[in-house]
């Protein structure tokens, strides 16, 4: 005898709440809730606390997806401004390599990470030195560098232990240089998500062990580079997985976003995979996206509202 069938009004609600289930679990995973009570409070933030921030929301790609010669095999990440040099810095993980580019894209000279796994993170320090993490291997090495520079050997850059050995492939790839608080930025890319500091004198490490940040509520699928304004000292927060950059005032707090998808803030297509973030002393953002793509955003004039 066969079974029953259900009435289809009940096919329909049973529909409609599969439906519904998966709407909201979509939500929660993309952090589209978070987006939305983030834009919200973009929406309402007053003039003068705008004219004061980043305000991304401003801000127009003018240079997208410009490849970076010779490093389309590199697998390309993070990205840290050098005010000295006037020049970009990015790594490569496949083949470790240091990587010197203008702000118009153009590859400079090539530095030989030695010794290193899987570098992922770089920042600019003071006097021309860069910290570089190594994601694979768990650590962090500060170098000095000069013009002449070709190679950089781990072991030199008395490496430093970030900790979680079982971290595997979603460690640390977030580092910035925060010159007024004088502390390096860094952040572990998920499970978990976190923020930490350390003290620095720009030469050197002056913490022994990671400062723990608040999250800030992020909202992001993954952390994967970080960059600090030296205008206003707010960081920036870029997710790959969520196509996020996120701009967060001296208190840790959101202050606001751009997507990077397709027809957002001047991009004809979805940056792939955002991996560096960096920002020079006139506002002007750059970003590195795996392989070896390169992208330019400048603040429209007039935008930011001061009232």
């Amino acid at each position: 005898m066969p079974a029953p069938s259900l009435p289809r009004r009940s096919w329909l609600s049973l529909a409609l709440a599969g439906s519904l289930a998966a709407t909201a679990a979509l939500i929660s995973y993309m952090h589209w809730d978070d987006r939305t009570l983030l834009w919200l409070k973009e929406r309402n933030l007053p003039g003068a606390e705008r004219a004061a921030s980043i305000w991304l929301p401003g801000y127009h790609a003018t240079l997208q997806g410009k490849a970076l010669a010779g490093l389309e095999s590199g697998e390309t990440s993070d990205l840290a401004y050098n005010p000295v040099t006037g020049t970009l810095f990015t790594v490569t993980g496949k083949h470790p390599t240091l990587v010197e580019i203008s702000r118009e894209g153009e590859v400079l000279r090539r530095i030989a990470l030695s010794g290193f796994a899987n570098p992922e993170g770089v920042a600019v320090l003071e006097n021309g030195n860069v910290a570089v993490i190594d994601e694979r291997r768990r650590n962090l090495s500060i170098f000095e560098l000069n013009p002449l520079t070709r190679e950089l050997n781990l072991a030199d850059g008395k490496p430093f232990d970030l900790g979680y050995p079982d971290a595997g492939n979603k460690g640390f790839e977030g580092i910035a240089w925060d010159p007024t608080r004088q502390r390096l930025l860094l952040g572990k890319e998920r499970n978990p998500l976190a923020l930490f500091s350390l003290d620095s004198n720009g030469e050197q490490l002056l913490s022994s062990a990671l400062q723990p940040l608040p999250d800030y509520g992020l909202g992001m699928r993954n952390l994967s580079a970080l960059s600090v304004d030296p205008r206003t000292g707010h960081i920036l927060a870029l997710s790959a997985q969520s196509s996020l950059l996120l701009e967060l005032d001296r208190q840790g707090q959101p202050v606001s976003f751009i997507s990077l998808l397709g027809g957002m803030n001047g991009l004809d297509r979805r940056i792939p995979r955002a991996e560096g973030v960096a920002m020079d002393e006139a506002g002007t953002i750059y970003m590195v996206s795996e392989p070896n793509l390169f992208y330019v955003f400048n603040k429209e004039p007039d935008a930011t509202p001061r009232s």
